[in-house]
């Protein structure tokens, strides 16, 4: 199996794969820059995407999501690891905590969220029951225990549009409607990796409590901080990790649609 990680805010470096080298992949929805190595020891190539771009520069409302996950399923990937740095509305869920996110809430405004804009591909109504591979998150999680690393099973991941935070207002609103974590990319991007038949896990690394839980102005700086000390727990998750999902095993992710097959990547 071959797998594919997406590094969010903080995550930049593919430091962990070795004879690396770049590539650019071209796919309907414009051209993406990946970098493709293997772990220390061999084994099936790994691809490496920087979801913000060089410098993180694109910001989360214009990251190209489509052609993120085409290009992924385009190299052959099956199975998506992705980071992503979050506030928490949880108070179980303090900073420095690492969630795999199980569920989502949507918020977004302005994304394209779907392949299936009706033509070639039809109009098809995904199911989003289990929008995360529960097989891959349970496989990350029994890894993170063998590591030593502490990982929080299950949490409900808000998407806010950005780039601006939220309001405390807002905050109040979500966590009543049972959201866990706030962050700015994990929709459309769970949508479109099941659309394209990929098992698709969300890390979202927890860098402060999100605004009206904390007391204290938040600032994109202290983002990055935070999940700088993160990373050294992050990359010894994955280094462990990705051997493991490696291996078939099976899974309920359903393949995408014959609508979609007969275009997409496989």
């Amino acid at each position: 199996m071959k797998v594919g990680i997406i590094g969010g805010t903080g995550v930049y470096d593919p430091q962990w794969l070795t004879d690396s080298h770049e590539l650019s992949v071209d796919t309907p929805y414009g051209t993406v820059a990946v970098t493709e190595g293997t772990m220390a020891g061999g084994g099936e190539p790994v691809l490496f995407m920087n979801r913000h771009g060089l410098g993180h520069a694109v910001p989360p409302h214009r990251v190209n999501y489509r052609a993120n996950l085409w290009a992924m399923a385009a190299r052959g990937v099956k199975r998506v690891v992705a980071t992503a740095a979050v506030g928490s509305l949880n108070l179980a869920m303090g900073p420095g905590s690492m969630v795999l996110v199980d569920q989502f809430l949507d918020f977004t405004k302005s994304r394209p969220t779907t392949f299936f804009d009706g033509g070639e591909t039809g109009v098809v109504h995904s199911d989003m029951t289990e929008p995360y591979c529960r097989a891959s998150r349970e496989a990350t999680l029994d890894v993170g225990k063998a590591v030593g690393v502490r990982l929080v099973n299950r949490g409900v991941y808000v998407t806010t549009e950005g780039p601006r935070f939220e309001t405390p207002a807002e905050i109040r609103a979500f966590r009543l409607l049972g959201g866990d974590v706030v962050g700015m990319t994990g929709v459309p991007e769970v949508v479109l990796a099941r659309e394209l038949g990929l098992c698709y896990t969300s890390i979202a690394l927890v860098t402060n409590f999100a605004a009206g839980i904390s007391p204290d102005l938040l600032t994109h700086e202290e983002v990055l901080e935070a999940m700088a000390d993160n990373v050294a727990q992050l990359r010894t998750l994955l280094g462990a990790a990705i051997p493991a999902l490696q291996v078939p095993f099976e899974c309920a992710c359903p393949p995408p649609p014959a609508t979609l097959s007969r275009i997409a990547p496989r």
